[in-house]
């Protein structure tokens, strides 16, 4: 059944899913949910079809400039880098924040190939440079690749003279703080307020 093998294969390119679940997805859908199979399928397609890269901030967009770039109501004098369009979405989600975007599209992992050039360095510092940017906060991963890529582009940016600002961390809201790991609590007290 070659059909079915192509299925699951297709299923284990997404993040977190290995050959097992992918099976198991693979059988649900056409045992018990072909509409929604159906459904996931006319989803994609259509993405495929009208999702495209944001010209100013290369988050994801169905017109050359996305419905953010596009906010007049918005703060031109900030500008938030993050890694992916869907960090992006998470920030958006919050509601806390109403300056613009600029996504990196990953982040930098000599071991993996990618430096400044790979993550649309060039791209981000030209857009900082377009004499409304005041502040750039650096909104990448706490992961030694995060760290990374925003101290090299902190580093960057400051150079030309923007005020640069990364994301705050600490103990998340509503934790105990015996079951804090220990890397967590210590940035916690280093950078209390």
């Amino acid at each position: 059944m070659a059909a079915l093998e192509h299925l699951i294969d297709a299923l284990r390119k997404l993040p977190g899913v290995g050959p097992k679940s992918a099976q198991r997805m693979a059988y649900h859908l056409l045992q018990h949910d072909r509409g929604g199979a159906a459904q996931l399928a006319a989803g994609l397609q259509e993405a495929l079809a009208q999702v495209q890269t944001c010209t100013r901030c290369q988050g994801f967009a169905e017109a050359p400039v996305c419905d953010v770039c596009l906010d007049t109501q918005r703060d031109p004098a900030l500008l938030c880098v993050v890694e992916t369009p869907a960090d992006q979405a998470v920030i958006e989600r919050s509601g806390s924040y109403r300056g613009y975007y600029f996504v990196l599209g990953g982040r930098i992992s000599p071991l993996d190939g990618r430096g400044p050039r790979e993550v649309g360095a060039e791209a981000l510092l030209a857009r900082a440079d377009d004499g409304q940017v005041r502040e750039v906060i650096l909104a990448t991963s706490f992961t030694a690749e995060g760290e990374a890529t925003a101290y090299l582009l902190g580093e960057a940016l400051k150079a030309r003279g923007l005020s640069v600002s990364r994301l705050a961390r600490g103990v998340p809201i509503g934790a105990e703080l015996e079951y804090v790991d220990l890397g967590t609590l210590a940035h916690a007290l280093a950078d209390r307020r």
